[in-house]
C-alpha cells in the first residue's frame, strides 16, 4: 500500500527565528484532498549527562507554554547557524550545567510530535565529566539538580518527569547499558 501524500501547495501563515507555520494542501494516497498544518522547527539536542557514579545531571526550569517548572536533561536549539548536533550538545550542558564531557556517546534522534511538527531532536549521554561554572543564556532560568539515575527512573514512572526527551535519553542509555 502507498502511504506518502502529494504536496500540491504550501502557505506560510508565520515565519520566526526558530519555528514556522504553513498550512499545506495535499493529495491522499486514495486521491481524495486534505490539508496538513506544519510547524517548520530548527531541530534541536539532548545531552543525559552521567558522572562516575552514575547520577544524573538535570535542569529544572520554568516551561512557559506549560506553565511549570519540570525537569529535563540539558537541551537545547540548534539556532546558532549552521551547527554539528554534537557540537550543540557540548556548549548546552556547559551553558546549563557547567560540566564538560570527556565522551559523549550518540543516544540517536527522536521526532518530538511527528503529526505537525518537523523538529528533531537528537541525543547524547556525556560521560567524563568534569565540572565547571555554568553560563546560561541571559533568558534562562534553570537550576542544576544530581541524582541517582534509579531516582531518575521512579520520576518518570510516577509521571513526575513527562520530557519527551530526558524520558527517551533516559530509556536508551539503559538500552545500551551506560547505567
Amino acid at each position: 500500500m502507498e502511504f506518502a501524500e502529494k504536496t500540491l501547495r504550501q502557505e506560510y501563515k508565520f515565519r520566526g527565528k526558530i519555528m514556522c507555520a504553513r498550512v499545506d494542501d495535499v493529495e491522499l494516497p486514495n486521491g481524495n484532498p486534505a490539508y496538513r498544518e506544519v510547524c517548520e522547527h530548527v531541530g534541536g539536542v539532548g545531552v543525559l549527562p552521567i558522572d562516575k557514579d552514575g547520577n544524573v545531571i538535570l535542569v529544572r526550569q520554568f516551561r512557559y507554554p506549560f506553565r511549570e517548572v519540570i525537569y529535563e536533561i540539558p537541551a537545547g536549539k540548534m539556532d546558532h547557524g549552521p551547527e554539528d548536533a554534537a557540537d550543540c550538545g557540548l556548549r548546552e550542558l556547559k551553558e546549563e550545567t557547567g560540566y564538560t564531557a570527556g565522551k559523549l556517546i550518540p543516544l540517536g534522534c527522536m521526532y518530538p510530535s511527528p503529526g505537525f511538527l518537523t523538529e528533531i531532536t537528537y541525543l547524547y549521554a556525556a560521560l567524563d565529566l568534569t565540572a565547571g561554572e555554568s553560563a546560561p543564556d541571559e533568558d534562562e532560568f534553570v537550576e542544576r539538580v544530581v541524582l541517582p539515575f534509579t531516582e531518575l527512573e521512579r520520576m518518570i514512572e510516577a509521571d513526575e518527569v513527562r520530557d519527551g526527551k530526558t524520558i527517551t535519553a533516559a530509556f536508551r542509555a539503559r538500552l545500551k547499558g551506560l547505567v
